[in-house]
This record gives structure tokens, C-alpha cells and sequence, in this order.
């Protein structure tokens, strides 16, 4: 994950991309409302199976780009959190039977 979010910021910084964390999150949240609409119209609003295409790899690599770009903007490293998030849903699992967070 490293490895991504170095990507990212050369190329944040190669294209002059930078803007502030209210504007990631805006975007990151238009991005995931693109992967439902990508998910609800390739099922035809649920009337049919759902196959992962081109169009849904983009849509999911968009959104990764504007999460990386935030976790960059708010100085949070990926991995880290994931290690994090990780032990936290192993606890889960291990404690209660599942991972969520509800009783």
C-alpha cells in the first residue's frame, strides 16, 4: 500500500492535483456513488446477476485513486490503518462470531 500511495502523490504532485481534505473526501464519496450506480444499472436494477466488467475496474480504481489521495491529504498511511482495522475485525470474529459491529 506504500508502494500506491507513493504513486499517487508523484502523481498528484506531477499534475498539480493538490487540494484540500474536505475536497478528497467530497470526491472519494462521488466516486463510491459511482461504483452503485456502475453496480445497480449492470444489474439492471437488480433484475439480474451482477458481473464485474471494465467499466466497474475503472469505476473501483477511481475511487482507490480518491482514497489514497485523502489517506495522503490527512497524513494517515494505508497500511498502517489496514493492519489496524485488521487486528480490530480478527477481535471481532474471535470475541462475538462475526466482524461487524453491531451485537
Amino acid at each position: 500500500m506504500r508502494d500506491l500511495q507513493k504513486r499517487v502523490a508523484a502523481f498528484i504532485r506531477e499534475h498539480h492535483l493538490e487540494t484540500d481534505p474536505a475536497t478528497r473526501l467530497l470526491d472519494l464519496t462521488s466516486e463510491v456513488g459511482e461504483l452503485a450506480k456502475a453496480y445497480v444499472e449492470s444489474t439492471g436494477y437488480g433484475a439480474s446477476p451482477f458481473h464485474p466488467d471494465d467499466h466497474w475496474a475503472e469505476e473501483l480504481g477511481d475511487a482507490l485513486f480518491a482514497l489514497i489521495a485523502l489517506a495522503l491529504g490527512t497524513q494517515v498511511d494505508l497500511e498502517e490503518a489496514l493492519e489496524r482495522v485488521l487486528r480490530k475485525y480478527d477481535h471481532r470474529v474471535r470475541t462475538k462470531g462475526h466482524a461487524g459491529s453491531g451485537a
